[in-house]
């Protein structure tokens, strides 16, 4: 019964979600896992309580498992449940009020406004310094890289891999395909949109934004994340502090940070859930915690 449950909760997840197969593959061996614990404590998944789901986290904890790992398996649970009651199968939700576990992790590395202004300054004075035409090619390219990147916060996966059928007609925007096969339209700023105009412009005949000679034709996100270290490096900022990922947190931080809706963000990221955007709120509390030291009556007094 409860493989029966599973199965039918994994094949809406696929198609009426399009969540990705290794996904899929991920919600299986964790539901699995949960049935059997249920089953061994004499349960059934349309009759378990919370107070169980409650023991079967406890049990993860003693097992070792990480507070992240932890809540990524209640998270899965709770779909489950949701897709229960959502068909009918249950009236109730036992994860409802089930607190998620408390992860100490840290919270994404992030680069300031003045920083990341600086590494895109060097970028772009690489690009137009006097070099041979392979130099000259390549700090073009690192420069497009990145100003894309902050300019739209893509996955270095789908950065990386992006077509030129991807750039529409006048620049403005770029569509995108990410996790589960689902497009989303990115907007682009003006800075980005001149810079691929450029590139674009010394380009040969391709389908890739940016050709390399591997397998996949296209350049790989290992030779793109060294050299944005090196360019890091000769921008004055630690080499340790710059991954492509930590542009990616800059443009959804600052974005927030500016006033931008969380909803949007979560959007123009392609993050499927809003929770795992809201890991970005960090500087929004860091925000308001200014707000209030600077303008409360009582502050500092």
């Amino acid at each position: 019964m409860s493989s029966h449950l599973i199965g039918a909760f994994l094949e809406m997840m696929s198609a009426e979600r399009g969540a990705a197969k290794n996904t899929i593959d991920a919600y299986r061996r964790d539901l699995s896992d949960y049935a059997g614990y249920v089953a061994g404590r004499q349960q059934t998944l349309l009759a378990v309580g919370r107070e169980t789901v409650n023991a079967y986290l406890d049990r993860l904890r003693l097992d070792g498992l990480s507070a992240s790992s932890s809540a990524r398996r209640l998270s899965a649970i709770r779909q489950f449940h949701r897709f229960l009651c959502a068909d009918g199968m249950r009236s109730d939700d036992p994860t409802r009020i089930v607190a998620s576990p408390k992860s100490r992790r840290a919270l994404p590395k992030v680069l300031s406004i003045a920083e990341v202004d600086k590494l895109l300054t060097t970028a772009e004075a690489e690009a137009n310094a006097e070099a041979s035409p392979q130099k000259q090619a390549a700090a073009l390219r690192l420069y497009v890289l990145l100003e894309l990147l902050y300019a739209t916060g893509l996955r270095v996966s789908e950065l990386v891999s992006l077509r030129r059928s991807a750039v529409m007609r006048d620049t403005s925007y770029l569509t995108v395909t990410g996790k589960g096969n689902k497009e989303r339209v990115v907007p682009l700023n003006d800075r980005a949109r001149d810079a691929i105009k450029t590139y674009v412009a010394t380009l040969e005949a391709g389908p890739f934004l940016f050709p390399a000679t591997g397998a996949e034709g296209y350049l790989s996100r290992q030779v793109f994340a060294r050299d944005l270290k090196s360019l890091a490096g000769r921008a004055g900022i630690s080499a340790s502090r710059v991954a492509p990922h930590v542009l990616r947190h800059a443009f959804a931080s600052h974005l927030l940070a500016g006033g931008a809706d969380l909803r949007v963000v979560q959007m123009l990221l392609g993050h499927a859930d809003i929770s795992t955007t809201q890991i970005y709120t960090h500087v929004l509390d860091e925000k308001l915690r200014t707000l209030v030291e600077t303008h409360h009556p009582l502050a500092g007094g």
